[in-house]
């Protein structure tokens, strides 16, 4: 198997901070604003797709077709949070092929008890470590020589401890995956210690408000991260902006005066690719 899209771009960036999109619109403005590749994250679908949290609510089919979506309307790599595969390692098979069928770079596979939790939310509970990796197998034999990047997302670090996070995603690279992922250090020393002991590539995962220390891309590099991933900023920040205008809307019964938290029509229109659309319309006789 040769190199993925997504090994082409670390090796190209080294380490590289990427941010989450939830549907085509976010991940057009992800490669608008120039970023080389995005993650699609459970919580931020389930919390659009079905307005609920990410309590292992959201469907195999649900995340393919928005996985499907997102990854038509761009081209740079998109990775899907593929949770836990969604069954045992016939069903993170079927996963790994549907989702390399709609499109996607590559999926984070972890070894929650299902149905999963976020991973800074408590309650969490794993499945044994032998489990998990008879599914990092099959996602791997389901790739096949395929470009597909497989990242061993493990949540034992809560209920087990660090030795048996890091035995688990070293195990997983063992067996096939492309890079590791301990969820949810509590602090600076646990994130240092990941960094120095877990395979590399490995993922830190920056969530406002969440469990770990929010650092820089310089910081985690030097801690010994090399895919930083930034799930949830733009889901947070569009949720404050639609509050923020809508609060105004039913206070003052106008919008008038939002136009710092709004892209005029033209700004959008350009965004969504308007004016291509009228050319290709053109081209066809069309109206």
């Amino acid at each position: 198997m040769g190199p993925t899209r997504i090994h082409r771009v670390l090796d190209s960036a080294g380490c590289i901070a990427f941010p989450g999109v939830f549907d085509a619109l976010s991940a057009k403005i992800v490669e608008q604003v120039g970023f080389p590749m995005a993650f699609i994250s459970g919580y931020s679908v389930a919390a659009t797709a079905i307005g609920e949290p990410d309590f292992g609510l959201l469907t195999q089919t649900e995340m393919i077709d928005r996985a499907r979506r997102v990854c038509m309307s761009v081209a740079i790599p998109i990775i899907v949070d593929a949770d836990t595969g969604y069954g045992n390692p016939l069903n993170v098979h079927r996963t790994v092929k549907e989702l390399m069928a709609a499109g996607a770079a590559g999926c984070f596979l972890e070894d929650q008890v299902w149905p999963k939790k976020c991973g800074h939310m408590r309650g969490k509970r794993v499945i044994d470590r032998e489990e998990y990796i008879h599914k990092i197998r099959a996602a791997v034999d389901a790739r096949g020589g395929g470009d597909f990047f497989i990242v061993a997302r493990t949540d034992a670090l809560a209920p087990a401890g660090v030795d048996e996070a890091i035995a688990r995603v070293t195990a997983a690279c063992q067996a096939g995956a492309d890079a590791s992922f301990v969820e949810a250090p509590p602090s600076l020393e646990v994130l240092r210690e990941i960094g120095r002991r877990a395979p590399k590539p490995t993922v830190a995962n920056m969530i406002e408000g969440g469990k770990t220390p929010l650092l820089p891309k310089a910081d985690l590099a030097a801690l010994g991260f090399q895919l930083i991933v930034h799930p949830l900023a733009a889901l947070f920040a569009s949720a404050r902006a639609i509050q923020a205008v809508y609060a105004k809307l039913l206070r003052d019964g106008a919008t008038c005066g939002a136009r710092a938290e709004t892209m005029s029509f033209d700004e959008f229109n350009a965004l969504i690719g308007v004016e291509d659309r009228y050319a290709l319309a053109e081209r066809f006789g069309a109206q």
